[in-house]
């Protein structure tokens, strides 16, 4: 919606929503008068709006039979959850006899180590897809200042030094799972909060459905004395979100509870449209109103669920008490976006879920485009689908006007059986005329295999499948109704997350493996890709076995600085079954135009007499010192031989009994 929508008759949009809402709350379902919201409508040929709440209802209602009174919209196992870092609790032992913890760090360099703080340090952001689109996560810095989350609070530390400092720290809503967003001295927070019991801000009940999704704007302009300023609360469950310049874009699904079929007919507005509540610390008021007014909810020509995504688009420069809101009757599972375009993916509805085949037709991937060119603004711009599901938000890229998709096609079903062999391909869609059209398409990707990994750079594209060995498969995108796989190499072992170093160069990060696909532990490898028709394996970097990282899904966790040709991974080695070392850290590459050399490894001290040292989930640069963070703490260490220089601890729960180890890693989402 634009602003000028927002703004005009504002007041008289609060007094038609107040009627709505005691109405529907009634249980009677009326025709709202037209909202000035309404007058914002998407060229012709997009996904058409709801009229009125009694024509949502009864599409919903006629739906909900078809799917049993379920929401319709299916999910693949494993979708990525946010990195939580919470302390462990109980403190474990290692009874495998690995040597001790590290030895406390050494004291808070000298005053000539860290006088004259530089004015406009040098410093790292997150790993993010898109250059200038910035993506969620559990830290941030502006160069002076980090903000981490770990034990559902947010922390603020002075990095203008040496040894980092904590100044500041403020317990946050929900149940775990935090994310934050930063603009100047404001933070945004997310997070779903889980629970049927629903979730309590300021003590005040605003959500009694199982999961709910809470935004905390929070004022940070005093580091030492944070501020929430803000709290919404909406029924559903955070998806991802981005930030453009000022303009944050949230996505949030809304999954209305079973209804028994029996009951179907007495389902209400409520049921599918959900409400949000937003409270100010400033004025001491408190709002509640739909997510979305009716008639500003699109849905598919063709039924795809009853979800309800939808798009907050929040200016940071103002904060919370101006939300934009587009929402569609669909699924969202996975987010990406570009300067232009945010895009929403998720499997679409298969009707043999009604049917009750053991077999569907076809296996699709849904694919909504929001059009974010203008910023403040956010409008529904086309839809379209892909054959397959899509990996993760890697999976798709925007450029020069096209969007490009890869996917897999796995037709494996209800009972396990497999009508055809599964392939890999990807699509080049473009909009026109308010829908996403297929221009092109390359298939016919490791037959047998999946995806594990994509990149897309520029007019090139890398995809990785796998089963037993590794196919790094090259294409030339540059023809957009043609594009064309132009190379292969095959290796032992995957790489589940590809990074560019260079125009020339590509570093994957996965696993390596034996010629039956047996998984041997972590490992880097480093693709000559300067000839698309002839990619090369330059050098390969084991990080041990029974190691693993998880950079490999989740790309946040991935650090390469430039300046210095360093990358950065968080790493595991577990006990072997004879007993062995066991590491919890991150380990340093230099990378050479052909070489990939060991730089150093980072771990943090134990915590409260374990003899194990906390796992580490992120790493930055800030000036010449790598900072990493766990759940115990951040610390600073030297770029050059990533030699540890100070710690600065979290406060830590009170200890607990002692628990073992785990032997093994959990899962990693999707493997």
């Amino acid at each position: 919606m634009t602003a000028t929508a927002r703004r005009t008759g504002s007041a008289k949009t609060r007094r038609m929503l107040g009627v709505v809402f005691a109405m529907c709350l009634a249980g009677v379902l009326a025709v709202p008068a037209a909202s000035p919201a309404a007058t914002k409508r998407a060229p012709k040929a997009a996904l058409p709006a709801f009229p009125s709440c009694t024509s949502l209802v009864s599409y919903a209602r006629r739906n909900a039979r078809r799917t049993g009174g379920r929401t319709g919209v299916p999910t693949r196992a494993g979708l990525l959850v946010p990195q939580v870092l919470s302390s462990p609790g109980p403190v474990a032992t290692d009874t495998a006899g690995t040597g001790g913890p590290l030895p406390p760090p050494p004291a808070a360099p000298t005053a000539s180590a860290t006088e004259g703080a530089k004015a406009d340090p040098s410093f790292s952001s997150t790993n993010v897809q898109e250059a200038g689109i910035d993506e969620p996560d559990i830290v941030k810095t502006d160069g002076k200042r980090v903000f981490a989350i770990a034990d559902r609070t947010l922390y603020a530390l002075d990095a203008t030094g040496g040894a980092p400092k904590i100044v500041g720290s403020l317990a946050l809503a929900g149940s775990g799972g935090h994310q934050i967003l930063i603009r100047g001295d404001r933070v945004l927070v997310m997070t779903t909060s889980y629970g049927g019991g629903g979730v309590a801000v300021d003590s005040t009940e605003i959500a009694p459905g199982a999961t709910t999704v809470v935004l905390t704007e929070v004022d940070v302009s005093n580091a030492a004395a944070m501020v929430v300023r803000r709290t919404m609360a909406l029924e559903g469950r955070l998806v991802d979100a981005r930030l453009h310049g000022g303009t944050a874009r949230v996505v949030v699904a809304s999954s209305p509870l079973p209804v028994a079929p029996a009951a179907i007919a007495n389902t209400g507005v409520r049921r599918f449209v959900p409400r949000t509540t937003l409270r100010s610390r400033i004025s001491g008021r408190t709002f509640r109103r739909s997510v979305v007014a009716c008639d500003d909810v699109r849905h598919p020509r063709s039924f795809s669920g009853l979800d309800l995504l939808t798009v907050l688009t929040i200016d940071l420069d103002k904060g919370l008490f101006n939300v934009d809101r587009d929402a569609i009757m669909a699924g969202a599972q996975t987010v990406y976006g570009s300067p232009t375009g945010l895009y929403v993916a998720s499997q679409k509805y298969i009707a043999a879920v009604e049917s009750g085949r053991s077999l569907p037709e076809a296996m699709r991937t849904e694919i909504h485009r929001f059009d974010v060119s203008k910023e403040g603004e956010t409008a529904n711009a086309g839809s379209g689908s892909v054959t397959g599901f899509v990996l993760n938000q890697y999976s798709l890229s925007e450029h020069d006007g096209a969007l490009r998709v890869a996917s897999t096609d796995e037709p494996l079903w209800f009972d396990g059986t497999l009508s055809r062999e599964s392939e890999s391909s990807v699509t080049v869609l473009e909009t026109t005329g308010g829908a996403l059209s297929q221009l092109g398409r390359a298939g016919g990707l490791g037959k047998g295999e999946r995806i594990y990994a994509v990149r897309f750079v520029g007019d090139k594209g890398y995809v990785v499948t796998f089963r037993q060995v590794d196919p790094l498969y090259t294409l030339d995108l540059s023809d957009k109704r043609d594009p064309t796989v132009v190379g292969e190499l095959k290796i032992l072992g995957y790489s589940a997350y590809l990074h560019p170093v260079s125009d020339d160069l590509l570093l994957g990060v996965g696993q390596d493996a034996t010629e039956q696909g047996s998984r041997l532990g972590s490992q880097l490898s480093l693709f000559d890709v300067s000839d698309l028709r002839n990619p090369k394996r330059l050098a390969q970097a084991s990080l041990g076995a029974n190691s693993s990282t998880t950079a490999e899904f989740d790309p946040h966790a991935f650090l390469f600085w430039k300046p210095a040709n360093l990358a950065v991974v968080p790493l595991s080695v577990y006990r072997a079954v004879e007993g062995g070392p066991q590491f919890n850290g991150a380990i340093g590459f230099k990378i050479g135009a052909a070489s990939l050399a060991e730089a150093g490894r980072v771990a943090h001290p134990a915590q409260g007499g374990a003899t194990y040292t906390p796992p580490i989930a992120r790493s930055l640069v800030i000036d010449d010192k790598l900072y990493t963070l766990s759940y115990a703490g951040l610390q600073s260490s030297r770029l050059d031989t990533l030699a540890p220089l100070a710690f600065a601890a979290f406060p830590q729960p009170p200890q607990q009994p002692t628990t073992p180890v785990p032997d093994r890693p959990a899962v990693a989402p999707g493997r």
